[in-house]
Protein backbone atom coordinates (compact mmCIF):
# COMPACT_ATOMS: atom_id res chain seq x y z
CA UNK A 1 0.00 0.00 0.00
CA UNK A 2 2.81 2.39 0.90
CA UNK A 3 4.56 1.54 -2.36
CA UNK A 4 1.46 2.40 -4.42
CA UNK A 5 0.96 5.65 -2.53
CA UNK A 6 4.64 6.55 -3.05
CA UNK A 7 4.40 5.84 -6.80
CA UNK A 8 1.18 7.89 -7.05
CA UNK A 9 2.88 10.85 -5.36
CA UNK A 10 5.88 10.57 -7.70
CA UNK A 11 3.63 10.45 -10.76
CA UNK A 12 1.61 13.45 -9.54
CA UNK A 13 4.79 15.36 -8.78
CA UNK A 14 6.24 14.47 -12.20
CA UNK A 15 3.08 15.68 -13.94
CA UNK A 16 3.32 18.96 -12.03
CA UNK A 17 6.87 19.45 -13.20
CA UNK A 18 5.96 18.92 -16.83
CA UNK A 19 3.44 21.73 -16.65
CA UNK A 20 6.17 24.22 -15.72
CA UNK A 21 8.17 26.14 -18.34
CA UNK A 22 11.90 26.51 -17.90
CA UNK A 23 14.51 28.32 -19.95
CA UNK A 24 18.20 29.16 -19.97
CA UNK A 25 20.10 32.36 -20.62
CA UNK A 26 23.78 33.06 -20.98
CA UNK A 27 24.38 36.43 -19.36
CA UNK A 28 28.00 36.53 -20.56
CA UNK A 29 26.76 36.17 -24.15
CA UNK A 30 24.05 38.78 -23.59
CA UNK A 31 26.46 41.31 -22.05
CA UNK A 32 29.05 40.80 -24.81
CA UNK A 33 26.38 41.72 -27.34
CA UNK A 34 25.57 45.02 -25.63
CA UNK A 35 27.91 47.77 -26.93
CA UNK A 36 27.51 49.87 -23.76
CA UNK A 37 28.82 46.97 -21.69
CA UNK A 38 31.92 46.59 -23.87
CA UNK A 39 32.54 50.36 -23.69
CA UNK A 40 32.17 50.30 -19.90
CA UNK A 41 34.58 47.36 -19.66
CA UNK A 42 37.13 49.21 -21.81
CA UNK A 43 36.81 52.26 -19.60
CA UNK A 44 37.31 50.14 -16.48
CA UNK A 45 40.36 48.45 -18.00
CA UNK A 46 41.92 51.81 -18.92
CA UNK A 47 41.38 53.19 -15.43
CA UNK A 48 42.70 50.01 -13.87
CA UNK A 49 45.87 50.09 -16.01
CA UNK A 50 46.46 53.78 -15.18
CA UNK A 51 46.05 53.17 -11.45
CA UNK A 52 48.25 50.06 -11.58
CA UNK A 53 51.07 52.06 -13.19
CA UNK A 54 50.74 54.70 -10.50
CA UNK A 55 51.00 52.07 -7.76
CA UNK A 56 53.93 50.35 -9.45
CA UNK A 57 55.75 53.72 -9.62
CA UNK A 58 55.36 54.17 -5.85
CA UNK A 59 56.58 50.62 -5.21
CA UNK A 60 59.56 51.32 -7.50
CA UNK A 61 60.37 54.34 -5.31
CA UNK A 62 60.21 52.08 -2.26
CA UNK A 63 62.61 49.65 -3.93
CA UNK A 64 65.00 52.46 -4.86
CA UNK A 65 64.92 53.85 -1.32
CA UNK A 66 65.63 50.38 0.06
CA UNK A 67 68.52 49.75 -2.32
CA UNK A 68 70.02 53.14 -1.49
CA UNK A 69 69.63 52.36 2.18
CA UNK A 70 71.41 49.02 1.73
CA UNK A 71 74.40 50.62 0.01
CA UNK A 72 74.60 53.62 2.38
CA UNK A 73 73.82 51.86 5.66
CA UNK A 74 77.46 51.25 6.59
CA UNK A 75 78.13 55.00 6.41
CA UNK A 76 75.03 56.11 8.32
CA UNK A 77 74.69 56.78 12.02
CA UNK A 78 72.06 54.92 13.98
CA UNK A 79 69.85 58.01 13.92
CA UNK A 80 70.11 58.27 10.15
CA UNK A 81 69.44 54.53 9.75
CA UNK A 82 66.25 54.81 11.80
CA UNK A 83 65.19 57.87 9.81
CA UNK A 84 65.80 56.11 6.46
CA UNK A 85 63.99 52.97 7.65
CA UNK A 86 61.01 55.05 8.74
CA UNK A 87 61.01 56.79 5.36
CA UNK A 88 60.96 53.43 3.57
CA UNK A 89 58.19 52.08 5.80
CA UNK A 90 56.13 55.24 5.33
CA UNK A 91 56.52 55.09 1.54
CA UNK A 92 55.55 51.41 1.51
CA UNK A 93 52.51 52.16 3.68
CA UNK A 94 51.51 54.95 1.27
CA UNK A 95 51.77 52.49 -1.62
CA UNK A 96 49.51 49.99 0.16
CA UNK A 97 47.01 52.75 0.96
CA UNK A 98 47.01 53.87 -2.67
CA UNK A 99 46.42 50.28 -3.73
CA UNK A 100 43.49 49.98 -1.31
CA UNK A 101 42.12 53.33 -2.49
CA UNK A 102 41.99 52.14 -6.08
CA UNK A 103 41.50 48.38 -5.85
CA UNK A 104 40.09 47.72 -2.36
CA UNK A 105 36.56 46.53 -1.67
CA UNK A 106 35.41 50.16 -1.33
CA UNK A 107 37.95 51.41 -3.88
CA UNK A 108 37.65 53.55 -6.96
CA UNK A 109 37.50 50.55 -9.32
CA UNK A 110 34.63 49.04 -7.36
CA UNK A 111 32.75 52.34 -7.35
CA UNK A 112 33.35 52.87 -11.05
CA UNK A 113 32.25 49.30 -11.84
CA UNK A 114 29.10 49.88 -9.79
CA UNK A 115 28.35 53.08 -11.70
CA UNK A 116 29.09 51.71 -15.19
CA UNK A 117 28.23 48.01 -15.15
CA UNK A 118 25.43 47.64 -12.60
CA UNK A 119 22.82 49.65 -14.59
CA UNK A 120 23.44 47.43 -17.63
CA UNK A 121 23.17 44.28 -15.52
CA UNK A 122 19.96 45.63 -13.99
CA UNK A 123 18.54 46.21 -17.48
CA UNK A 124 19.36 42.61 -18.44
CA UNK A 125 17.78 41.30 -15.23
CA UNK A 126 14.65 43.39 -15.80
CA UNK A 127 14.37 42.13 -19.38
CA UNK A 128 14.72 38.54 -18.15
CA UNK A 129 12.07 39.14 -15.49
CA UNK A 130 9.67 40.73 -18.03
CA UNK A 131 10.15 37.87 -20.49
CA UNK A 132 9.63 35.35 -17.70
CA UNK A 133 6.36 37.06 -16.79
CA UNK A 134 5.23 37.43 -20.43
CA UNK A 135 6.02 33.82 -21.33
CA UNK A 136 5.03 32.32 -17.94
CA UNK A 137 8.39 30.73 -17.19
CA UNK A 138 8.62 29.08 -13.79
CA UNK A 139 12.40 29.47 -13.76
CA UNK A 140 15.16 30.84 -15.96
CA UNK A 141 18.64 29.51 -15.29
CA UNK A 142 21.87 31.33 -16.11
CA UNK A 143 24.44 29.12 -17.83
CA UNK A 144 27.17 31.68 -17.13
CA UNK A 145 26.74 31.80 -13.36
CA UNK A 146 28.48 29.67 -10.77
CA UNK A 147 25.66 27.11 -10.82
CA UNK A 148 26.70 24.06 -12.76
CA UNK A 149 24.70 23.34 -15.90
CA UNK A 150 26.16 20.27 -17.55
CA UNK A 151 23.87 20.39 -20.56
CA UNK A 152 21.12 22.61 -21.85
CA UNK A 153 19.25 22.15 -25.09
CA UNK A 154 19.81 25.24 -27.28
CA UNK A 155 16.10 25.37 -28.09
CA UNK A 156 15.49 26.41 -24.46
CA UNK A 157 18.14 29.17 -24.57
CA UNK A 158 16.34 32.52 -24.70
CA UNK A 159 19.46 34.74 -24.64
CA UNK A 160 18.71 36.16 -28.10
CA UNK A 161 15.12 36.85 -27.03
CA UNK A 162 16.46 38.88 -24.09
CA UNK A 163 18.73 40.88 -26.39
CA UNK A 164 15.82 41.51 -28.74
CA UNK A 165 13.60 42.61 -25.83
CA UNK A 166 16.31 45.09 -24.84
CA UNK A 167 16.44 46.46 -28.39
CA UNK A 168 19.62 44.77 -29.59
CA UNK A 169 19.84 42.72 -32.74
CA UNK A 170 22.07 39.67 -32.91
Amino acid sequence: MKKILFIAILVAFGMGLKAQKYAFVDTEYILKNIPAFEAANDQLNQSSAKWQKEIEAVYAEVETLYQNYQTESVFLSNEMKVKKEEEIVAKEKAARQLQAKYFGAEGELSKKREALIKPIQDDVFNAIRELADDQSYAAIFDKASAGVVLFSDPKFDISDDILEKMGYKK
